[in-house]
């Protein structure tokens, strides 16, 4: 299997990615998965929770699990139909959640030049951080 070691590449990849999956524990050990923006911020990956996307509230069950259990996981990957341009990023790590601070500050400025979306309207919810511990990843052709 054609794996991604090159740390310089497996960061460019992510970095340039649109979109990541977060994989959290809920309290009954069960796998929660989401899409997430996210920026990286020095060594570690951010997201925030904002106001573009629709959510019932500001406090979502993702930031409860990171409460009960630190322990997360991030997917970063590349779909086409050319099959042979396939990728992705697993990124294992311990995740934080920051409602205020230098980093809060710094991941939502981030977010913002990333995302033309965030244009109109920046977020401004809690920011998770995730630590990595271990950055594994595959791709289809060398």
């Amino acid at each position: 299997m054609p794996r991604l070691r090159d740390p310089a590449e497996l960061r460019s990849r992510v970095a340039a990615a649109p979109v990541a999956r977060l994989a959290t524990l809920r309290p009954d050990g069960a796998p929660r998965l989401v899409p997430i923006s996210f920026v990286l911020v020095d060594e570690l990956l951010c997201s925030a929770v904002d106001q573009v996307k629709s959510k019932d509230h500001p406090r979502l069950a993702r930031l409860s699990d990171i409460a009960h259990d630190s322990r997360v996981s991030v997917l970063i990957d590349h779909y086409t139909p050319d099959w042979s341009q396939l990728w992705w990023i697993r990124i294992d790590g311990t995740a934080v959640v920051h409602d205020a601070g230098e980093l809060w500050e710094r991941a939502l400025a981030a977010l913002t030049v990333k995302y033309p979306q965030y244009a109109d309207q920046p977020p401004n919810g809690p920011v998770i951080a995730v630590t990595p511990s271990r950055w594994s990843g595959w791709v289809a052709a060398r």
